[in-house]
């Protein structure tokens, strides 16, 4: 006697959840502009790192003079 093969199925994240709820209440216009604002401050964070890190090194190579 064989029996069928067990398909596990992946729990969603908390993440994929918010997503679908979005999609569900949101225009796709504003699911979009939401997208946009949220890539919009990752990169925003992304260049304050690189900055603070410019920051540093300018600082360190500054002080290895005097």
């Amino acid at each position: 006697m064989q029996t069928a093969p067990v398909r596990a199925t992946p729990i969603p994240s908390f993440g994929d959840a918010l997503r679908a709820v979005e999609s569900l209440l949101l225009s796709s216009g504003q699911r979009t502009a939401r997208r946009n604002a949220w890539t919009s401050v990752l990169e925003d964070r992304r260049r304050a790192k690189d900055r603070v890190e410019a920051q540093l090194v300018l600082e360190k190579s500054l002080s290895g003079r005097h």
